[in-house]
């Protein structure tokens, strides 16, 4: 039986004889494209060959690509463990095409050569090698075929149907629709027919009994599909119009995991080498043993086995988990694995972390990232467990809570409360109560559920539902960005980039669209040709004019994406067709410049002075500072800080040159520059070199001639990001100069304001002990009198209906002392309702303060008397326990009605 890393390499080995480059896998996080978080297909990272804004360096190339599909279109997650073959992270095996052959009969699949090849090579090369090389039997395999579409107006697929006939008896090939057979990445972006292989893995009497024919495309878990050959003929754009692309091209893809099933006779991808080794490791570390049933423990096995590595790749790839974007992303699916291992496999110490060591050592030949980074990433991966676990630990005491017998003051703040009260009636868990266990502390719906049953209470799903669809509806406003189609003006499909040697430039628009954002329009134009530089690599992008004729428009930004350089401005210049002569603002650039390059010095001084662990892990690079993020497990001391601060400086006093060449990848990386992890790097480098035994980096940003020009670098500010990342923010140049002009200004007026004493700290040491004392007598003073107040306020009970009532007005220091009070008076009484109220500097402060026999006894609670009686009195809002709550207002003039309003209650 071959092991998925054999399978793997005889893909690669069979195209390379086909004339295949193999290339390495893009990164599985996306930069320079709005339209995606990750790779969610092999073919994102040849997404700008396909749409001719770049031209592929070979014509026919195959890889292995790392791919991740969690949000979006193509949204697998809830699947991900419940079956047997969804995954969140998973291999893409694929060969490419680029460009349609120009010479007749040159796409023969027997030829090697240097030209790109369509649907005749593609599918014999796809059958010869599942057939042949593979051996899966001919008679378990069929395929399918685009049916056409009249609507789209197209034709049926005769071109691949003719070639298939070649290969497979006709009643094998089944006509699919446009869902199964016309592959698109996302609603816009290249696309075209495809034709898929499937095979029909069931026992040979399961296969007598019932024509596999029947069952593809029917989601049988055993008749799967195990191949894509896509034709990229079309680019889909917004109007949903499909427009012919300038070249074809063959985009096919396998996945690995339902591959190595076929290949090794397995019933579940689970149940393959790809995944077997984290499921031991996860048996040994739970004790518990893995079935491969549908259980939930079983689940949860699964759940790990496939989450773990959609997280550790990501992570090695640059992406930390956070609360945005694709970090939000992966926090996410962390946390569904710590759910499902929380509460089905009893864990309740961090777990995930110790399957990393097992999973970089299985892909050590193929993706060496996550040995290289393996402490890095199980620092990460852990502190996130832990604090996961915690945030666990509280929902699940707020949901104990709320199904306590004092469960209800949860809903007092709510505006929702009736509802809630009424369903909590009924052993009923609100739909907006179970959202917030959601959204607050990661609940899902499902956990919420299970322990809802366990205790005798049922969930409202679909008022959960409705809350759920409200937070999407309110983000996806908030986020929403209308972005027209292109309107070409010439057919030049690059943008020249000449900013390296020249602010000027005299060019012509390529293209234009029009954006609308937040109820804004806006204009984003490529150039011919531009010496504005696109934001990439933590640089931030060129701002400054473009000029057509009298008119001057001002450029706001310059971004990337998909290999264009894309201008925005607020205005469209009315002469499209002239020339425009570009500017960009040069003071900008060279503050820009002075920062990357001190970003370099930075990062050389951090290996020098912390170690080579050090590696960078996100920059902001601007006019105003820089930002660096690294790995490293402790705070800076400030020695160390000293120390990297005196290193960076002494070689911008060296007047170090700043020296750039372009060579090969290899030779960049042999000759010792950094690369980054998770950046995409094409075959030919730009490597800037700042003394060859200091720093060497490969980089696409703007940099100063020589060290000098940075003039000072000064530490700002040195903080935690994440686990086992620190960030430095800094400046330098010009930004150097203000900030510490800055603080010997702040220096001198503090000395003017001391008199100007002989020894400044002292001084203020002298002063800080004399505040404290102060402030010590202050709270004794404070004390004495609120002891007073209280007794005062002891002789002044009202007996309303059988309840000691204190309703006053006082003078005390803070809205703190009124709490104070209350704590104070709790020991003094029984059966009482205490309202006390303070006009605080013209501001409005109450407190209430219940017995707790009768707030039961009343249904009384502190946070709904603020929230119904006293807030609207007082223009103002509150909150707090059930039996204390205190409120603020704008207006204190009611205040005497808010101690009626309260007594009225008795």
């Amino acid at each position: 039986m071959m092991t998925s890393a054999e399978i793997r390499r005889k893909f690669l080995d069979f195209f390379r004889t086909k004339g295949h480059t193999i290339v390495p896998s893009a990164p599985i996080v996306i930069k320079n494209d709005p339209t995606l978080l990750f790779t969610n297909a092999g073919m994102n990272q040849f997404k700008d060959f396909f749409l001719g804004n770049n031209k592929a360096p070979h014509a026919r190339v195959a890889d292995t690509q790392k791919c991740l599909r969690v949000s979006g279109k193509h949204n697998d997650l809830e699947e991900v463990g419940v079956d047997t073959y969804h995954h969140t992270m998973f291999e893409m095996l694929g060969n490419w095409s680029f460009g349609d052959p120009s010479r007749p009969g040159l796409d023969d699949p027997s030829s090697v050569s240097d030209e790109g090849y369509f649907k005749r090579s593609a599918i014999a090369w796809s059958w010869e090698l599942l057939t042949a090389v593979y051996g899966i039997s001919k008679d378990r395999l069929y395929v399918t075929v685009f049916e056409g579409d009249t609507k789209e107006g197209l034709p049926r697929d005769e071109e691949a149907m003719a070639e298939w006939e070649k290969w497979i008896s006709s009643d094998r090939i089944i006509l699919g629709n446009k869902k199964n057979n016309f592959w698109e990445m996302g609603d816009t972006g290249p696309c075209g027919p495809c034709t898929e292989v499937h095979v029909d893995c069931r026992p040979d009497e399961e296969r007598r009994s019932q024509d596999g024919k029947s069952l593809v495309n029917k989601d049988h878990p055993q008749v799967i599909e195990i191949w894509n050959n896509v034709f990229i003929q079309f680019n889909r754009l917004k109007n949903g119009r499909l427009e012919p692309l300038p070249a074809k091209h063959v985009d096919t893809g396998m996945g690995l995991e339902r591959l190595v099933r076929v290949l090794q006779g397995k019933t579940s991808n689970y149940d393959t080498d790809v995944f077997s080794g984290t499921i031991a490791a996860t048996e040994q570390l739970t004790g518990k043993k893995y079935t491969a049933g549908d259980g939930r423990p079983d689940i949860a096995f699964r759940v790990l086995s496939d989450h773990i590595r959609a997280i550790a790749f990501t992570i090695a790839d640059g992406q930390l988990p956070s609360n945005t974007g694709a970090g939000y992303v992966i926090r996410r699916i962390l946390r569904r694995a710590v759910r499902y291992y929380y509460s089905y496999l009893d864990g309740r110490q961090p777990l995930l972390h110790r399957l990393l060591p097992g999973l970089a050592q299985q892909f050590e030949d193929v993706f060496p990232e996550l040995k290289k980074q393996l402490d890095f990433i199980s620092r990460v991966v852990k502190e996130e467990e832990e604090a996961f676990l915690r945030t666990l630990d509280k929902g699940i005491e707020r949901f104990n809570a709320f199904i306590g017998p004092d469960g209800a003051s949860l809903s007092a703040s709510s505006d929702h409360r009736g509802d809630i009260l009424a369903q909590r009636a009924k052993k009923s868990i609100h739909g907006y109560f179970a959202f917030e266990l959601y959204d607050t502390f990661g609940f899902p719906v499902d956990l919420t559920e299970l322990m809802a049953r366990e205790s005798g209470w049922t969930v409202d799903r679909t008022g959960f539902e409705k809350a759920l669809e409200e937070q999407k509806t309110r983000s996806r406003a908030a986020a929403a960005v209308d972005t027209e189609d292109w309107v070409n003006l010439t057919d030049i499909p690059l943008t020249e980039f000449v900013g390296y040697d020249s602010l000027e430039l005299n060019s012509r628009i390529a293209k234009y669209r029009k954006v609308k954002a937040k109820g804004k329009e806006a204009w984003q134009l490529v150039l011919e040709a531009t010496p504005f530089y696109a934001e990439s690599g933590g640089q931030v992008g060129d701002t400054g004019t473009l000029q057509s004729g009298g008119e001057i428009i001002r450029v706001t930004d310059t971004k990337k994406e998909n290999n264009l350089i894309i201008h925005f401005t607020e205005e469209l210049p009315a002469g499209l067709q002239q020339g425009i002569l570009l500017r960009v603002d040069p003071q900008r650039r060279k503050a820009i410049a002075i920062h990357h390059s001190a970003t370099h010095l930075l990062h050389a001084a951090l290996r020098k002075v912390l170690g080579t662990h050090v590696a960078q892990k996100g920059s902001l690079v601007n006019e105003e500072q820089l930002r660096f993020d690294f790995s490293h497990f402790a705070k800076l001391t400030d020695e160390e800080i000293a120390s990297i601060e005196r290193l960076v400086n002494e070689k911008i006093r060296e007047n170090i040159p700043v020296v750039i060449k372009e060579m090969p990848r290899e030779a960049a990386l042999e000759m010792g520059a950094m690369a980054l992890f998770g950046e995409k790097y094409g075959n030919r480098v730009r490597v800037v070199i700042i003394d060859p035994a200091y720093s060497v980096e490969l980089c696409g940003g703007t940099h100063v001639g020589a060290t000098g020009e940075l003039g000072l670098f000064k530490i700002v500010h040195e903080s935690a990001v994440a686990a086992g990342v620190r960030r430095i923010e800094a400046v330098a140049g010009v930004a150097a100069e203000n900030y510490v002009s800055g603080q010997f200004a702040q220096i001198r007026q503090i000395r003017e304001t001391m008199k100007n004493p002989k020894e400044l700290l002292r001084s203020l040491e002298g002063l800080i002990a004399e505040n404290a004392e102060l402030k010590r007598r202050q709270e004794k003073a404070e004390a004495r009198q609120l002891a007073d107040l209280k007794d005062r306020l002891v002789t002044r009970v009202q007996v309303v209906n059988g309840v000691n009532f204190i309703g006053e007005i006082v003078e005390v220091p803070q809205a703190d002392a009124l709490k104070r009070l209350c704590f104070d008076l709790k020991n003094e009484l029984n059966n009482y309702l205490v309202v006390l109220a303070a006009n605080l500097e013209g501001k409005a402060a109450v407190a209430i303060l219940i017995d707790e026999k009768l707030a039961a006894d009343k249904g009384l609670q502190a946070p709904a008397i603020i929230k119904e009686h006293i807030a609207p009195l007082i223009n103002g809002g509150g909150g707090g326990q059930k039996t204390l709550a205190m409120a603020g207002g704008q207006d204190p003039s009611r205040l005497p009605q808010v101690i009626a309003r309260v007594k009225a209650l008795l």
